[in-house]
C-alpha cells in the first residue's frame, strides 16, 4: 500500500467514526430532552414516571406491550429513543413541541395492531407517545352518544356501552384489542357496518393535538381537517386524543351462526352464489367468508375450507326465512344458529364463550405472531375458473382470506363523504393474511402472500387497484419517511382514491413542515 492510499484509509476511517454518535451523544440527548420535558413543571419525579429512555429499566416492558406484530419485535428493528406515556393532554404537547425541538420524529401508539409498525418503527431517530394511559370512555345514553380517548380498545368501548344499555351498539371491529385511535381514523368497520356504515362515519367531534402543540376541537381545527382524519389517517395531521362518536341502536335479540363447507361438500358453487347475493342482502345480515387450508382430516387429504360465518340483527325465524329465499345453496338450518345479545355477539366474534363475563373484553394483552397482510376489492364476481384457480394457489400455500360483504349502507354514503373511497360498487373486501413463527419462515410466508395477490389480480379493482388503509401494505410503492406527493401516489391512490388530492392539500395547511410522518403518510401537496 502506497502513502497516499494509507492517507486516504485512515482519513475514511477517520470520517467513518467522525459521523457515528459519540457515546456521550445519545446521553446529551437524554439529559436534553428530559430538561425540556419537565420545564415549566418543576417536577423530575413525574416526569421520570411519564417519559422512559432506553436506559431506563421499564423501556423494553413498555416497547414490548404494544408490539402486536412480532416482525417488528426483533433486535435488528430500530427502536425510539423515547417512550412517552401521557396521563394528560399537557404530556402530549411537550412530547410534541421537545421532539421538534431535538429533531425527532414523534409516532403514535394507540393499540400497537399496526400491520407494518409504522407507529412504533422509524429508520431515524423518533420517539413513541403511547396513549395507553388516555383510555377513559364517557357514555351518553340520553344523546345516543360517547366520548372516548384514543387510547381505549374496542373492547374497553364495547363493555362500557353494554354496561349502560342492552339496545346500544358501536359498529367497529371484532378484535377487542385494537386500539380506537387508529381503528377510526383510519375507517374501522365490523359485524353492523352493512347496516350503520363504518365506525368514523359514526364521528362527531374529536380532539386532537397539532404541530403547534395546540389541542384543538371539531369548531377550532375546521371542517377540512376534521374531514381528513375520519378515515385519511391521524397520525399525518397530529395526535388525536378522544373522539366523539355516535352511538347505534341494536336489537335485544341478535343471530349468530358458522357453516364451514369442504370442496367436496360444494363450497366452490356456494362461493359463486355467494358472490352474486352477499351485497345485495338486507343491511341487517353480516355474511363473511373464511377460506383458508383444511388439513384436519388425514383421510380426505388437504382441501380448501370456506367458512360462512354471519349476523343478522334479529331473531333466528326471521332468518331463516331470510336465507330460504335469497340463499338455499348454503342449507342454513335453525340448528346451525345462536341466539343471543349483541354484546354476546361481540364476544363469539372475539373468540370467547357467549357465557364468559364481559370483563374478557378488558383483556389488551395480545399478540398475534408474525404476519403480513394485503388487501383488496372486489367489484364484479370472481368467474369459476378463477376461482378454482385460487383454490390451486391456496393449497401451496399457508395464507387464509377473510371476504366483507359490502352493500347496505356502504352503498349509499358518497365516495367524498369521508377519506374512506370504498363504497358503492364494492362487492366485497379481501384481506389476505399469512402467519409464521420463526424469522426463518419470514421470507418464504411473504412470498407466498405476494403470489397469491398477483395471481388475484385480474379478478379485482382496477384503475386504481384499491386498497384498505387499515391493513397498510408498504408493498404498494415508494416508502420514505419524507415522500413527496408524486411518489406517494403509488400507495395513495390505492388507499383513498380521488380523496388523496383533498388529504395532501389538508397536509399543506396544518403541517407544512411535514412533521407527523411516517412511510405510507399523506405528503404536503401545496400547489
Amino acid at each position: 500500500m502506497t502513502i497516499t492510499s494509507a492517507k486516504s484509509l485512515l482519513l475514511s476511517i477517520t470520517i467513518f467514526f467522525s459521523i457515528l454518535p459519540s457515546p456521550s451523544f445519545s446521553f446529551d440527548l437524554e439529559r436534553s430532552f428530559l430538561r425540556c420535558f419537565a420545564s415549566g413543571s418543576g417536577n423530575s419525579n413525574l416526569t421520570s414516571r411519564i417519559v422512559f429512555a432506553k436506559s431506563s429499566s421499564s423501556y423494553n416492558h413498555l416497547l414490548k406491550s404494544f408490539i402486536r406484530n412480532l416482525r417488528f419485535s426483533d433486535n435488528s428493528v430500530p427502536k425510539p429513543n423515547f417512550i412517552v406515556t401521557p396521563r394528560e393532554i399537557l404530556h402530549i404537547q411537550k412530547a410534541v413541541l421537545c421532539a421538534k425541538r431535538h429533531d425527532l420524529q414523534a409516532r403514535v401508539v394507540s393499540g400497537g395492531h399496526d400491520y407494518e409498525g409504522l407507529s412504533y418503527v422509524s429508520d431515524v431517530p423518533f420517539l413513541i407517545i403511547d396513549l395507553v394511559n388516555l383510555r377513559s370512555i364517557t357514555i351518553d345514553i340520553k344523546s345516543d352518544s360517547a366520548w372516548i380517548e384514543a387510547g381505549a380498545a374496542l373492547g374497553e368501548l364495547y363493555y362500557a356501552v353494554a354496561k349502560h344499555s342492552k339496545i346500544h351498539g358501536f359498529p367497529a371491529g371484532t378484535c377487542p384489542t385494537v386500539g380506537v385511535g387508529g381503528h377510526l381514523s383510519g375507517g374501522g368497520f365490523g359485524t353492523i357496518f352493512r347496516k350503520y356504515g363504518l365506525a368514523a362515519d359514526q364521528i362527531i367531534d374529536a380532539k386532537i393535538v397539532d404541530v403547534n402543540g395546540k389541542l384543538l376541537d371539531r369548531t377550532s381545527m375546521g371542517e377540512d381537517l376534521f374531514w381528513a382524519i375520519k378515515g385519511g389517517g391521524g397520525s399525518s395531521f397530529g395526535v388525536i386524543t378522544a373522539w366523539k362518536v355516535k352511538l347505534v341502536p341494536v336489537p335485544p335479540t341478535v343471530t349468530t351462526f358458522n357453516i364451514p363447507k369442504t370442496l367436496d361438500q360444494g363450497a366452490t358453487n356456494i362461493f359463486l352464489k355467494w358472490q352474486r347475493i352477499a351485497a345485495k342482502l338486507p343491511g341487517e345480515l353480516f355474511l363473511d367468508i373464511a377460506i383458508g387450508v383444511d388439513n384436519s382430516s388425514p383421510s380426505a387429504g388437504k382441501t380448501v375450507k370456506v367458512s360462512f360465518g354471519g349476523l343478522y340483527l334479529g331473531t333466528v325465524d326471521n332468518l331463516v326465512s331470510m336465507m330460504q329465499n335469497n340463499f338455499t345453496e348454503l342449507g342454513l338450518q335453525r340448528e346451525n344458529c345462536i341466539e343471543m345479545s349483541w354484546i354476546q355477539s361481540v364476544l363469539s366474534f372475539a373468540g370467547f364463550s357467549i357465557d364468559d363475563p364481559l370483563e374478557v373484553l378488558l383483556q389488551r394483552n395480545e399478540t398475534s405472531g408474525r404476519f403480513k397482510a394485503k388487501s383488496d376489492y372486489v367489484t364484479e364476481p370472481i368467474p369459476v375458473i378463477g376461482v378454482e384457480g385460487l383454490w390451486k394457489v391456496l393449497l401451496e400455500s399457508s395464507a387464509v382470506l377473510i371476504l366483507t360483504p359490502y352493500g347496505g349502507r356502504m352503498s349509499e354514503i358518497s365516495e367524498s363523504e369521508t377519506p374512506f373511497p370504498h363504497r358503492k360498487g364494492n362487492i366485497y373486501g379481501i384481506q389476505y393474511l399469512v402467519y409464521w413463527d420463526s424469522n426463518e419462515d419470514s421470507q418464504k410466508c411473504i412470498d407466498q402472500l405476494r403470489s397469491l395477490y398477483a395471481y388475484m389480480g385480474p379478478y379485482v379493482s382496477k384503475n386504481p387497484r384499491a386498497a384498505y388503509l387499515n391493513y397498510k401494505d408498504l408493498d404498494l410503492g415508494v416508502n420514505r419517511g419524507n415522500t413527496t406527493y408524486e411518489e406517494a401516489k403509488t400507495w395513495g391512490l390505492k388507499y383513498f382514491k380521488h380523496n388523496f388530492n383533498r388529504l395532501a392539500r389538508v397536509k399543506a395547511r396544518v403541517d407544512r413542515g411535514n412533521f407527523f410522518r411516517d412511510q405510507q403518510s399523506i405528503p404536503p401537496l401545496f400547489s
